[in-house]
């Protein structure tokens, strides 16, 4: 189990983790969401033992991770940190770079684990073109793979997707998390696309100025949001007073009907490929609803919230 306990840390005398804890138990998948600067890269690099807390201490089992000032070199050897800068190794081929820590004794099994990696990642047809004739995307995928290769306990996952095309994200991510789950490797990804926390994280963690502010399941977090900033995070949302309390309604939640008391003017209209993202007026604020048919600016809607 990883045991985050009342940690704190400062970068140049701005407090930037303030007093977080958590747990996270041996095979499970967290993801961290917040805005930009909130602290989601500080956290991971702090679990790694890359900074020195200024209070508190960070587990893994029964060793204690550490920081510089007790390791002459910085991170754990059961963790392996991926952050946004790949450090690939540029004048050597794609499967050298995988292979980088792989012991040479059985040269046949690097070279079985090599191709294991590379398909993982969608990246064996580029085994042998050097590093830096890769795209970002590329580059990307194979440190994916690199981190992988020697199956830490632990794995630690800054913007893991973030150059990625969508048409090849998708694939991407549900193998590579049916294969983390396959190996029961503990994972905490710092993300800022609301699908990675949905679909591939069993607990999330929402911070906000280098605290956390919510915990939970993924599910219960986003059909429940306990504030504007939460949801946000998931995607447009709607911040409402129905019979008196403040509501926050994400557009798919409305329905259109033939009669209520939210009559809303139209605004404008957004192609979505399966429905029409339409912006409208509703008492001075602006109204996001979801519709399966365009429909014409200026038009008056009824919409009511889905049961």
């Amino acid at each position: 189990m990883l045991k985050v306990k009342n940690i704190s840390f400062s970068y140049q005398e701005k407090l930037t983790i303030a007093s977080i804890s958590f747990k996270l138990k041996r095979g499970q998948h967290l993801a961290v969401i917040g805005e930009s600067g909130c602290g989601k890269s500080t956290l991971l690099k702090l679990i790694y033992g890359l900074s020195d807390l200024d209070k508190g201490q960070i587990f893994w089992s029964t060793t204690e991770i550490l920081g510089p000032k007790h390791n002459l070199i910085p991170g754990m050897d059961f963790m392996k940190y991926l952050a946004q800068d790949f450090d690939l190794m540029p004048f050597i081929t794609v499967a050298e770079n995988v292979g980088k820590y792989l012991s040479n004794i059985y040269p046949e099994k690097k070279k079985e684990r090599i191709a294991e990696l590379l398909d993982i990642v969608e990246m064996t047809d580029y085994a042998s073109i050097k590093a830096k004739n890769l795209s970002g995307g590329q580059m990307q995928r194979v440190a994916l793979a690199r981190v992988l290769a020697l199956e830490p306990e632990v794995l630690l996952l800054d913007e893991p997707f973030s150059h990625i095309d969508n048409f090849r994200k998708n694939s991407l991510r549900r193998k590579l998390f049916s294969y983390l789950r396959e190996k029961q490797i503990t994972i905490i990804f710092a993300t800022h696309d609301s699908s990675d926390a949905l679909a591939f994280a069993d607990e999330v963690i929402v911070m906000k100025e280098g605290k956390i502010i919510e915990e939970g399941i993924p599910k219960l977090i986003y059909n429940n949001p306990k504030s504007n900033y939460i949801a946000s995070l998931f995607g447009d949302v709607n911040e409402i007073e129905i019979d008196g309390v403040s509501q926050f309604i994400y557009p798919h939640q409305f329905m259109i009907v033939e009669k209520s008391e939210m009559k809303v003017a139209v605004s404008n209209v957004f192609f979505s490929g399966s429905h029409y993202l339409i912006e409208s007026k509703y008492n001075n604020q602006t109204l996001f609803f979801e519709s399966d048919n365009e429909i014409a600016i200026g038009k008056g809607i009824y919409l009511k919230k889905k049961p």
